[in-house]
C-alpha cells in the first residue's frame, strides 16, 4: 500500500539568514552598557576639558614633561637638558607623540604649557572606558560600572589632577589595561602576555606604579583557567620582564648603568630618589606629608575616605580583591615608617582603585537590598528603596563636588603667567641674544617666541646644577639679562646661589597676579656689586 504525503501543503524549511556583519555590529553597539560608558566618558571628557587652560596653575613639572617631549620631537634626545635618570622617559615619549599635532595647531599667544593640555583628554577617555570595562569584567551592574566612571572622572582632585600633564596619568591608563586583559573572559594566553606587556609600560611610565603589580598578578591568578594558569602566568611574567630590562638596558648601552665620573648613571638617578629628603609622617601634623593629605581632603574627602573604607569589605568579594589590594598597597606605600618624599600627584595613581572600591560596595549593599525584600508583592518597593538610596547617596555628593568643580570651570589661575609670557614676547627685542632664566612652565613659551633653548632661556635649576649650563656662565649671574622670579622658583633659591645672587641683583621691571602667586620679570642689574 503506498501513502502519498502532500508535501505542497508544507513550506520546506529554510535555515535563518544570519545577519550580515554590519548589522550584528550595530547590534553590539545598541548594547545599553556600551552607551552608559559612552555617555559617563562623555561627562568626564566636558567637565574636564571645559577651561582646561586656566585651572589648575600650571606647575613646574607640568613643564618639565613637556619641554623632555619636545626635546624628543625635535632634537631626538631623551630632556631638553642633560638626562639624569630622574624617570623613566616612556612616559613623556608618549607625552611627545600626542602633543605633536597640537603643538603645531596651538595659538600664538598665552601659555603653551596650559594650552597642551588638551592632550590628556583623550588619555581620560581611554581610561574611563577602561575603567568601566574592568568594572563589568569583575561583576559589577551595568550602574554601577557607570558610578564607578563617574566617581574617578569627576571628582574635584581628578578633575584637577587628570587635566595635568602629569606621567601618573599615562601610567594609570596602562595599569587599567593590564586588568582589563588580565580578567579577560576568553582567558586567551595572548591576552595575559598582553596584560604583562601593558603592565610593563605602566611601570616605565610611572615607576611608583610598580606596587600596583601584585594586584594585577592576583587577578591573573583569579581569571585564568586552572588547566593553563602556568602558561599564562609565565606568559605575563616574561612580558613584564622583558618590557623592564628595557629601561636598564639602555643605560648600559650608553655607559651609564653605573656611576663614574664625567656622566650620570641610572644607579645613581635611583639612589638620588632614595635619598631624597622624606615628606614625613601622614600620622604627624605639621609635616610636609600631612599638609598635602589635608590638601587632597580638602578637594574631596568623599573618594578617598568613602574609598578607604570600601576597601574592607572588598577585600572579602573574591572578585574585587584585585583593586582592593591595589588600593591597600598604594595607601600603605605612603604610610610605611620612614617614607619618602611624596608628590602632591601621587594620588591619581589610587583614585581608579577606590573609585571601584567604592561602587563595588554599592554594589553589593544593593544586590544585598533586591534580595532581602520579597520578590513578587514588594517588587515596586524593593526598587522606590534602592532608588531612594541611590538618591540619598548624589544629594551627599553633589553639593560637596559642586565647589571644587565650579573653582575648576570657572577660574583663571594661569592669568599672571599668559601676562608674563605676553610681556616678554612683545617687550624683549631681540629674543634670540637674551639670556633669561625662568621656570620650566615659562620655557617653552619663550623657546617657540624665539629663545634659544638651553642656554638663551634656561630652566633655573640648570643655572647652578647642570655644568654643562654652569660653563656658559663664567660670570655668574652677571652672564644673564632677565630672571622671572616664579613661586617654583622662589622656593629653594638659598640651596641656588647663582639664582639667589641673580635675585638680589636685580629689579622689577614687570609683575602680575597676587602676592601668592606673584609672577615678576627682573632685569639684571650688572653694574651692582656682588
Amino acid at each position: 500500500m503506498t501513502v502519498l504525503l502532500d508535501t505542497a501543503a508544507r513550506p520546506p524549511v529554510t535555515p535563518p539568514r544570519p545577519r550580515p556583519p554590519l548589522r550584528r555590529r550595530l547590534d553590539r553597539l545598541a548594547r545599553p552598557g556600551r552607551w552608559l560608558a559612552g555617555l559617563a566618558t562623555l561627562a568626564v571628557v566636558l567637565v574636564q576639558g571645559w577651561n582646561i587652560t586656566g585651572f589648575p596653575g600650571v606647575s613646574d613639572d607640568e613643564g618639565t614633561y613637556l619641554a623632555q617631549a619636545w626635546a624628543v620631537q625635535t632634537q631626538h634626545g631623551m630632556a631638553h637638558y642633560t638626562y639624569w635618570y630622574d624617570h623613566p622617559p616612556l612616559g613623556w615619549i608618549q607625552l611627545a607623540v600626542l602633543s605633536w599635532l597640537p603643538g603645531h595647531l596651538a595659538p600664538d599667544g598665552g601659555l603653551f604649557t596650559a594650552q597642551m593640555r588638551v592632550v590628556m583628554l583623550p588619555v581620560t577617555a581611554a581610561s574611563c572606558l577602561l575603567l568601566f570595562t574592568l568594572a563589568r569584567r569583575l561583576g559589577l551592574a551595568r550602574l554601577s560600572a557607570t558610578a564607578a566612571v563617574l566617581l574617578f572622572g569627576l571628582c574635584p582632585l581628578a578633575v584637577g589632577l587628570q587635566r595635568e600633564l602629569f606621567l601618573d596619568n599615562f601610567a594609570v591608563l596602562w595599569m587599567l589595561a593590564a586588568l582589563v586583559l588580565a580578567a579577560s573572559p576568553r582567558r586567551h594566553l595572548w591576552h595575559h602576555v598582553g596584560a604583562g606587556l601593558c603592565a610593563g609600560v605602566a611601570v616605565l611610565s610611572k615607576e611608583t606604579m610598580a606596587a600596583v603589580l601584585p594586584a594585577v598578578a592576583l587577578l591573573l591568578w583569579q581569571c585564568s583557567a586552572r588547566s593553563t594558569r602556568k602558561f599564562s602566568v609565565v606568559g605575563f611574567g616574561t612580558a613584564l620582564v622583558l618590557i623592564g630590562l628595557g629601561y636598564p638596558l639602555y643605560a648600559a648601552i650608553k655607559g651609564e648603568l653605573f656611576p663614574g665620573p664625567g656622566h650620570v648613571s641610572l644607579l645613581g638617578g635611583i639612589v638620588y630618589q632614595l635619598d631624597r629628603p622624606g615628606s614625613g609622617s601622614m600620622l604627624t601634623p605639621g609635616t610636609p606629608a600631612r599638609q598635602l593629605l589635608d590638601s587632597w581632603l580638602y578637594y574631596d574627602r568623599i573618594l578617598i575616605l568613602g574609598g578607604l573604607a570600601a576597601v574592607l569589605p572588598a577585600l572579602l568579594v573574591r572578585r574585587l580583591r584585585a583593586p582592593a589590594l591595589a588600593a591597600l598597597l598604594l595607601t600603605a606605600v605612603v604610610l610605611r615608617p620612614g617614607a619618602g618624599y611624596l608628590p602632591a600627584m601621587y594620588v591619581i595613581q589610587a583614585l581608579p582603585f577606590l573609585a571601584l572600591c567604592l561602587a563595588g560596595a554599592g554594589d553589593l549593599a544593593a544586590r544585598c537590598l533586591l534580595r532581602g525584600l520579597p520578590r513578587v508583592r514588594l517588587r515596586p518597593l524593593r526598587w522606590a528603596a534602592l532608588l531612594a538610596l541611590a538618591a540619598l547617596a548624589v544629594g551627599y555628593t553633589a553639593p560637596r563636588w559642586y565647589a571644587g568643580d565650579r573653582t575648576a570651570l570657572t577660574s583663571d589661575a594661569n592669568a599672571p603667567y599668559d601676562q608674563a609670557a605676553d610681556w616678554l614676547r612683545g617687550n624683549v627685542p631681540d629674543p634670540a641674544h637674551t639670556r633669561i632664566t625662568v621656570d620650566d612652565a615659562l620655557w617653552l613659551s619663550l623657546v617657540h617666541d624665539g629663545f634659544r633653548p638651553g642656554t638663551g632661556v634656561i630652566w633655573f635649576y640648570k643655572v647652578d646644577l647642570d655644568p654643562a649650563v654652569t660653563r656658559t656662565l663664567p660670570h655668574g649671574w652677571r652672564d644673564l639679562d632677565y630672571i622671572v622670579s616664579s613661586p617654583a622658583l622662589r622656593q629653594d633659591p638659598n640651596d641656588l646661589p647663582t639664582v639667589h645672587a641673580a635675585l638680589a641683583h636685580s629689579t622689577v621691571v614687570a609683575a602680575f597676579g597676587p602676592p601668592a602667586g606673584r609672577i615678576e620679570i627682573r632685569r639684571i642689574d650688572r653694574s651692582a656689586q656682588p
